[in-house]
């Protein structure tokens, strides 16, 4: 179905290709899952395949790309769109339409499809993915998670030959997750579609592939083998090959299969808490935050420049937190978030509903919910982009709507799910030394972040020629640098491989470490795992539950991570806990 023959591709003027000498066959009615380190050139294989590269991305492709017996060099994507249906990184770039039910339809009324057959697939695909609901909605008012269905679902009503995907699951809650991996998986096995797919999150996917291709090194092969040499695999193949299991497990009902040996050698051990190189919640008092830097237009007001963040002053309040805390009587923590009884709507919509939140100096929370549960409205309410309807929403003792905005980002950080929203300069140069100056910082201290989160970014590239994880790593660099107090973060995982997931959780207990609060809104449950002290889950935008991680997260078959799975009764929630006992 899909013949890659000796592939290369070089974009502009740089110096290495992103894809060098690629030959591979996918076979018919095989799903296919590509694997590899953040840029080694997923997304590019996919454009290949789709005939997105080089027709719009620009470039060289040499070699020869056939699906379908077509040649992708000399077929535009216009011609391949009754064989090959594509979802990108970015949902918001595929739609077309303005209302739900419109946008599963478009692609079937380009290709002159029946009107009644046209309904029918419709009416499927909503039920598939669970989108009858929304049918009527604007696209524009779904939360990220619901657009991801969307993008998928208009892609499959034309019921093309080939599916290719880039991170489809990335923005899903588990549960929908799940949802849509399953009919990825129908379509393949009953209907004979071919899906090629990127993915970071392989806990989820990797049990459904036939195949795995891992990049850049261009090995194809059984999940089990590749994931054997794979430098990128989920906790429970990192925990089969801590443990020597032979041949590795892909899946939580493999795994506990084999854990018994396992869970008798940790039965008298205590894992450390998650946060556990963090302070305990509560025992640091933050220092004022600095100058004008970047946020998401706290307040809801443009800024005055284009570039808002933190920084001025940092240095001398951590100093006077110090001085302080020093001594044999620390003062009582003083909360850097507290809401009570916050009510939000937007139209029609009662988006929260008497959330209570309070998080204090050096904690960690992860918010975590189903799609459109009301995490992203929480988090820009609490930069004021959204004023409540009822309740209080305090961010360093300021309302955070009535708050001048250049005082606000004094206090408080966000990264939202779109990075490309803090991003403007030409350059990830231009952006960095931006970010030093808005922050007040050290020249080269936002660089110095960017090469630490994701190692390799040239400063001459342009962020929307970045992958989406790595526009991820620099906007979150961005932010970081100016060390707000108070740092929110939406869905920060998304698109990052382990090894740079790994580094972002190491910086953000740093900061734990140093007083600052966190809030993360994030379907990772292993993100919130590893790094969270409590979880607040939201459901129909209330708090259903707010507990520690290791109460709340085992206690949830949908939010608790692999190894509580495999090693459940016992109260083990990552693989480096589990290392570490041992």
């Amino acid at each position: 179905m899909i013949r890659f023959e000796n592939v290369s591709v070089t974009y502009g003027d740089a110096g290495e290709p992103t894809l060098r000498d690629l030959s591979l066959t996918v076979p018919e009615g095989e799903l296919v899952l590509l694997v590899g380190p953040s840029g080694v050139g997923k997304s590019t294989l996919l454009g290949a395949v789709s005939g997105l590269v080089p027709h719009f991305t620009g470039g060289t492709l040499s070699g020869r790309v056939t699906v379908a017996g077509r040649d992708t060099r000399t077929h535009k994507p216009r011609e391949l769109a009754d064989v090959v249906g594509t979802v990108g990184q970015d949902p918001l770039a595929h739609f077309v339409t303005d209302t739900v039910e419109d946008e599963l339809a478009y692609g079937m009324e380009s290709l002159g499809l029946a009107p009644a057959v046209m309904r029918r697939r419709v009416e499927e695909t909503l039920d598939l993915l669970g989108l009858a609901e929304l049918r009527d909605r604007p696209i524009a008012t779904l939360s990220g998670g619901q657009q991801q269905r969307v993008a998928i679902g208009s892609v499959l009503t034309p019921h093309p030959k080939v599916l290719v995907l880039d991170e489809p699951t990335s923005a899903l809650d588990p549960a929908a997750a799940e949802d849509v991996l399953a009919v990825l998986q129908r379509l393949v096995h009953d209907l004979g579609t071919t899906v090629l797919m990127a993915e970071h999150r392989l806990e989820r996917v990797v049990q459904y592939a036939d195949q795995v291709l891992l990049l850049p090194e261009g090995v194809m092969g059984p999940p089990a083998d590749v994931m054997a040499i794979s430098p990128v695999h989920p906790p429970v193949v990192a925990l089969g090959r801590l443990a020597g299991w032979t041949p590795l497990p892909l899946t939580i009902r493999d795994a506990r299969r084999r854990a018994t040996p396992l869970r008798t050698r940790l039965k008298d051990r205590t894992p450390q808490p998650p946060g556990a190189l963090s302070p305990q919640p509560g025992t640091g008092l933050p220092g004022s935050g600095g100058a004008e830097g970047r946020a998401a237009a706290p307040g809801g007001q443009p800024p005055s420049s284009p570039r808002q963040g933190f920084g001025k002053g940092w240095g001398a309040g951590l100093s006077l937190f110090r001085r302080r805390t020093t001594g044999t009587h620390a003062p009582a923590p003083t909360l850097l978030l507290d809401v009570r009884a916050l009510g939000v709507r937007r139209g029609r919509v009662e988006a929260l509903r008497h959330i209570d939140i309070h998080v204090a100096p050096g904690e960690t929370v992860a918010l975590m919910g189903r799609n459109g549960a009301g995490k992203s409205t929480l988090l820009n309410t609490l930069v004021g982009m959204i004023p409540p309807t009822s309740g209080t929403a305090l961010v360093g003792g300021r309302v955070p709507h009535r708050t001048d905005p250049r005082e606000l980002i004094r206090q408080v950080g966000l990264v939202p799910q779109e990075p490309r929203d803090l991003l403007y300069a030409d350059t990830v140069a231009a952006e960095c030394s931006a970010a030093d100056t808005d922050a007040d910082a050290p020249p080269g201290t936002c660089r110095s972040l960017v090469s630490e989160l994701l190692p390799g970014v040239a400063d001459d590239t342009h962020p929307r020629d970045l992958s989406e994880g790595q526009r991820l790593a620099l906007a979150l660099a961005v932010v970081l640098t100016g060390r707000p107090p108070l740092l929110l973060l939406d869905e920060p995982t998304r698109g990052l491989d382990y090894a740079a997931k790994a580094r972002l959780v190491a910086h953000l207990r740093e900061l734990a470490a140093a007083g600052h609060a966190i809030v993360l809104a994030t379907h990772d449950v292993e993100l919130a795992a590893e790094l969270a002290h409590r979880v607040v889950i939201l459901a129909g935008g209330e708090v259903v539950a707010d507990g520690p991680t290791s109460e709340v997260v085992v206690s949830s078959p949908a939010f608790s991570p692999q190894v509580a799975k495999i090693l459940a009764p016992e109260p083990w929630l990552t693989v480096e806990q589990v290392r570490k006992a041992l």
